[in-house]
């Protein structure tokens, strides 16, 4: 039996390389996607519903959904207001989840970081962690948390900083083995692989999924 995919966060570096991800699955037939701006994207799979993030209710009425992909984040620059980043890091992806469970949703896909700790004295390496823990509360049958390091790739918006921290990672990755394959930087289309590769297995259960096993199982030929 097909199923339907939801994905949070597609206009970003991993989320828009995960829909294209899951349109090549043969698991799904339908990918849908609630977004605050087109992707672009056409596809016979493809449902987009473009909506205001906190008016979400009226918008699952009839959508039945399997499995929920949270490719949400935002950046200190970005969002400076706590509150706000808040809302985008936390509260939606809660928001999402508890609605897609009340439409039968069986599993949760999270992007969350590496380092994250809900004791942590840092605000995004804790907000991280408390994200990971108020879904883990949810229920799902399976719930997969993926903590990359950081990511390499070219995003749709401008981000300075980080641009200077990918060409510095690049220049360093090669240094990054064995035991510090965990720190190596990554790609989001390999974040994306990994996601859609062990969303094929069908796994039930609670996983965390550190950066060097994110490499190992993009690579995998499932």
């Amino acid at each position: 039996m097909k199923k339907t995919a939801l994905v949070i966060g597609a206009t970003g570096l991993i989320g828009r390389n995960l829909v294209f991800e899951l349109l090549k699955n043969d698991n799904y037939d339908s990918v849908l996607v609630f977004t605050r701006r087109d992707l672009v994207i056409k596809h016979s799979k493809l449902n987009q519903i473009i909506c205001d993030f906190d008016d979400l209710e009226m918008h699952f009425t009839t959508q039945i959904i399997d499995d929920v992909f949270c490719c949400l984040g935002s950046t200190k620059n970005k969002t400076p207001n706590q509150e706000e980043y808040r809302k985008i890091d936390y509260d939606y992806p809660i928001e999402f989840g508890k609605l897609a469970l009340k439409n039968g949703a069986k599993n949760y896909f999270l992007v969350s970081s590496m380092g994250a700790d809900k004791n942590s004295r840092i605000f995004y390496s804790k907000l991280k962690g408390e994200v990971e823990l108020a879904i883990s509360e949810l229920k799902f049958e399976g719930f997969k948390i993926f903590r990359p390091s950081l990511l390499l790739g070219n995003r749709i918006e401008l981000r300075p900083l980080e641009m200077f921290s990918q060409m510095l990672m690049r220049g360093l990755n090669p240094l990054f083995i064995g035991p510090l394959k965990k720190y190596k930087a990554i790609q989001g289309s390999t974040v994306a692989k990994a996601m859609n590769n062990l969303a094929k297995l069908n796994r039930v259960g609670y996983e965390i999924i550190e950066n060097e096993m994110i490499f190992d199982l993009a690579e995998e030929p499932i």
